[in-house]
This record gives structure tokens, sequence and C-alpha cells, in this order.
């Protein structure tokens, strides 16, 4: 007979229904206690680095306060980087299951709405060289209202993993702005038009979830990140090769999901 103070229950390995199961050898015993310990570090792990996306938020924010664009982007595409590679982690170690007293969806989305829109919708308004008077006060209220809603559209993701609609990925619109500085007519008219496209049934990739053109799409994701981080390292050197290189991936990542739209998979 095991004795009965050698028992666990499948809830420390995160399996349901929870029920007791017996293990008649302590050292067996102890080894499934540590794999579950692991399995719960990890996870935390990974709540843990996805909550440093809120200080390179804050970071950016200052740089932003003292008008050092350059500064201020470094820090966003650090943060673009957390943001790519806690999502995969958090699948891979089930944090779901295994630090579940933590949300990451939650803590996620807040991370995302700092510095996917509020800090490059400041940055925006307050960029001397970009929209003049009223047009900043148009741009910013209309970034910040139609994103809050789109954050919480419960329609946001397609079957396949993309999204339904521009992503509210205004870090990745603005950084182009800095970087070619358009006319501010061309500036209200493609933040008008983006905030509109969040609200369309409109395919936009996800570069590591959406399955189809995976092969390609997540290198063009990979190559932006570089060519924004350079961008940024340079203080946006008018004379930059990585502007070029932000312009062609940026028109990538945003037509890629309506041409697949256009051209369904199981087109004949």
């Amino acid at each position: 007979m095991a004795h009965p103070g050698r028992s666990i229950r499948k809830s420390t390995l995160g399996l349901s229904p929870p029920r007791t199961v017996r293990i008649p050898f302590a050292p067996i015993r102890v080894f499934v206690h540590d794999i579950a310990m692991t399995l719960r570090l990890k996870a935390l792990s990974v709540h843990l680095l996805t909550a440093t996306g809120a200080v390179f938020a804050m970071l950016a924010l200052l740089a932003a306060v003292d008008e050092k664009w350059g500064l201020m982007y470094v820090w966003l595409v650090v943060a673009f980087v957390v943001d790519g590679i806690d999502g995969p982690l958090a699948r891979k170690y089930d944090v779901h299951t295994h630090a579940p007293q933590y949300d990451g969806v939650i803590m996620d989305m807040i991370v995302d709405y700092l510095t996917y829109i509020f800090i490059p919708a400041y940055a925006l308004f307050k960029h001397p060289d970009l929209l003049p008077g009223w047009t900043g006060w148009v741009v910013i209220i209309v970034i910040t209202f139609a994103s809050a809603m789109y954050m919480a559209d419960t329609r946001m993701k397609t079957k396949d993993f993309s999204f339904s609609g521009f992503p509210a990925c205004w870090n990745m619109v603005v950084i182009v702005m800095f970087a070619l500085k358009p006319n501010f007519w061309a500036i209200l008219f493609i933040v008008v038009v983006l905030a509109a496209a969040m609200f369309m049934p409109l395919k936009f990739v996800h570069p590591v979830r959406t399955d189809r053109w995976r092969w390609l799409s997540l290198p063009v994701a990979l190559g932006w990140t570089f060519f924004a981080g350079w961008a940024a390292w340079v203080d946006f050197d008018p004379q930059s090769w990585a502007h070029w290189g932000l312009i062609l991936t940026s028109l990538y990542l945003a037509f890629a999901g309506i041409v697949q739209q256009i051209f369904p998979e199981n087109a004949k």
C-alpha cells in the first residue's frame, strides 16, 4: 500500500480534471514535483518578459517628451521585439495552465496600447515638422479613440490567426512618417483611411501566426524590425538607406493579407 504522504494531484502538472495519483517512490515524486516547478518558473518568466514592455514604453515616452525621436523609437523597437517573442513563448510554456494567476492577454493588451498606439500618436502630435495646428488634434483623437474601440473588438482575429481590419500598428505607420516627413495632408489622409480600415473586413497578416506565406512574412517582419531600428539609430537621417527598407517591408505587411483575400488559398 502506498504511503498517504506520497501522492500528488494532477493539477500540479496543469492537467484536468484534478485527481489524486499515487506515486510509490519518493525520488519519483520529487522528480515530478521538480518538473512542475520548472514549468511554473518558465511560464512566470514569460509574464515577466511581457511586463518589461511597460518599462520600455515609459523610456520611449520620456524620450518623446524630450523630443528625442530616434531614442524614442529605439525603445519602441525593443518593445516590438519583446512583443514578437513573448507570444510564441507563452504558447510553448502554456502560461494559462502553469501561471494562471496572471492574465498574459490583458498584460499584452496594456503594453500594446502604449507602444503601438498611445506613444506613437503622442509623438506624431508633438513632432514640430509634421502636423501643424488643428491637424495634430484631429490625428491624435482619431488614433486613440478608434484604436481603443478596435482593441476591444472580439472580432479582430480571423480563423487563420490574421487580423480583421488594420491592427492599430500605428508605431509602424508613424516611423515611416518620421523617416519620409510627408505633407501634413498626406498624413491626415493616411491616418483617416487606416482608422476606417480597422473596422472593415480587410485581412492583415500576422507574421508569426498566419500560416500562409509565413516563409515570407516572418523574414519581412524581421527585416522591418532591422530597418526600423537602424533608421531610429541614425536619428532618421534622410540619406539613410534604411528608409527604403522600411517602405518596402511596410508595403508588404500592409497588403499581403488583402492579396490573400483576393486570391484565396483554395482557389482553383
